[in-house]
């Protein structure tokens, strides 16, 4: 018997009407996988499914622990070729936290495309057979395995609606030719959207570069990504409707394949009751406590865990946090990064952690009131959750037009005035603009204003995922489409 077999033999429980069994791959990065792990969580919760997850050696350990407490989800590792050595990656790199930079990524795509075979053979060997493949669109050589065998996938990218609309503009249009050379104060109004009007600094790398033949690797990887959501039977997107209606309209109108909206999947799993034993709770846990306490509203301060702040700028970060007067709570990356001496000179006030910490646990809590975040799509939504507004200071990828999002179109955040290439040593925020900026979410008009409006859109996040909501309907009508198989 095939690992594959044997890992789905045991559905004892699901045995009498026999679920769907949904397969998931996500790529191998931890802000695409969590949500996939909700998800799995979601599905064996309310009991729509039976779940396989593949994963990599590397990055089990980080898989089963996120799917800890989902019962009846099977975990299969693909083990990469041995001695196999591809040029831009690094040695026995397996996720993308392992790459020195953004530029790394379409070679560490392209590398674990050798995971092919495997892959093909253990879906194959599925017993029961895979009712669906939810595959990365990073994962576009999963999309065409499956479709070789004649299992039907649904793609994933961990972005919101705004961005896979602008996605199909950007290159279409090319607004960087009349961005770039056209001043300080030059839009480019989308023509389908004519309240959206986006600068030079609101276009993500390689589409603030004018020259269609610019990074050549990233824009071919973009190809592939495109075409695997299109060959595809459906995008899962981790957003919900009430958040970004007219962008989900429309892709269904007039771009496709259909999107289903089912988040925010950080809902999946009920808030865990916080742990108040002293030598149980986190310290960081501990430390919000006693300010809550206290009365002691916290910005919480986390710029990302794929791509590393050079270190000048993070000096800059921590002296604006001082600089601030705010109590505030920095999960920061590298755990080795040198803060020069903040960490004695703002003790009591700030707390620096050099460790995981959980992010949903520290939004939830009653007394962080607001969240400095580099804007990837996780640390969003989970914000929208709880209903924290944002500082957003978009660095990298597609950062930039989350935060286009999140200030301009749902004016739930305040931004940080900043170039997002993080591809440079040089300094580019001063510490005087993190004061200012933090300052201004936790205690100015606009933050009093995010504040608002994010606590409205973050019941209507809850209420999208409550029994009876829109993504909860959502959900159930994907797997429903996927027929039950007799037992």
């Amino acid at each position: 018997m095939t690992s594959a077999a044997a890992a789905c033999s045991g559905g004892a429980r699901d045995a009498q009407v026999q679920l769907p069994h949904v397969v998931m791959i996500p790529f191998m990065a931890k802000s695409h996988t969590t949500p996939l792990a909700h998800l799995a969580h979601l599905l064996r919760r309310r009991q729509l499914a039976t779940v396989t997850f593949f994963t990599t050696p590397g990055n089990a350990a980080f898989v089963r622990a996120a799917l800890s407490g989902a019962d009846g989800v099977a975990v299969l590792e693909l083990p990469f070729p041995d001695d196999v050595i591809v040029p831009g990656v690094p040695p026995g790199a397996e996720c993308a936290e392992a790459l020195d930079s953004l530029s790394s990524l379409p070679a560490f795509v392209a590398a674990v495309s050798l995971l092919r075979p495997r892959f093909e053979e253990e879906l194959a060997a599925m017993r029961p057979p895979a009712s669906v493949v939810v595959a990365d669109a990073f994962l576009y050589w999963a999309h065409a395995a499956a479709a070789a065998i004649g299992v039907r996938t649904l793609a994933f990218f961990g972005a919101n609606m705004f961005l896979h609309v602008m996605m199909e503009v950007l290159p279409r249009d090319n607004p960087s030719e009349t961005l770039v050379g056209g001043g300080p104060d030059a839009v480019f109004t989308v023509p389908e959207f004519p309240h959206v009007q986006l600068s030079l600094e609101d276009l993500p790398f390689p589409f603030n570069d004018p020259d269609p033949t610019a990074a050549p690797s990233m824009r071919e990887m973009g190809a592939k990504l495109v075409k695997a959501i299109a060959d595809s039977h459906g995008l899962i997107v981790n957003t919900f409707h009430a958040m970004e209606s007219c962008y989900i309209d429309h892709w269904n109108r007039h771009v496709g394949p259909r999107a289903w909206p089912v988040g925010p999947l950080c809902l999946a799993q009920p808030a865990t009751p916080a742990r108040r034993r002293l030598d149980v709770a986190p310290a960081w846990m501990r430390w919000l406590d006693e300010k809550a306490v206290a009365g002691r509203a916290v910005l919480y301060v986390a710029l990302g865990t794929t791509i590393a702040v050079p270190g000048a700028q993070l000096r800059e970060v921590a002296d604006g946090l001082e600089q601030s007067g705010l109590d505030f709570l920095w999960a920061v990356r590298p755990v080795d990064a040198d803060l020069g001496s903040v960490e004695e000179r703002v003790q009591g006030r700030g707390m620096v952690v050099r460790e995981w910490v959980d992010q949903c646990a520290i939004l939830r809590h009653g007394g962080v009131k607001g969240f400095m975040s580099h804007c990837g799509w996780n640390s969003v939504i989970e914000s929208v959750s709880a209903g924290v507004p944002l500082a957003v200071w978009p660095m990298s990828a597609e950062q930039p037009l989350n935060a286009k999002l999140v200030v301009d179109e749902l004016k739930i955040g305040v931004r940080v005035p900043s170039k997002h290439s993080m591809t440079s040593t040089l300094v580019r925020v001063k510490s005087e603009e993190v004061a200012s900026v933090a300052k201004e979410l936790m205690n100015g008009e606009k933050g009093v204003e995010a504040a608002r409006n994010m606590a409205a859109l973050g019941a209507k996040a809850r209420e999208a995922m409550d029994e009876g909501g829109s993504s909860w309907r959502v959900l159930e009508e994907r797997i429903a489409g996927l027929g039950h198989q007799p037992a």
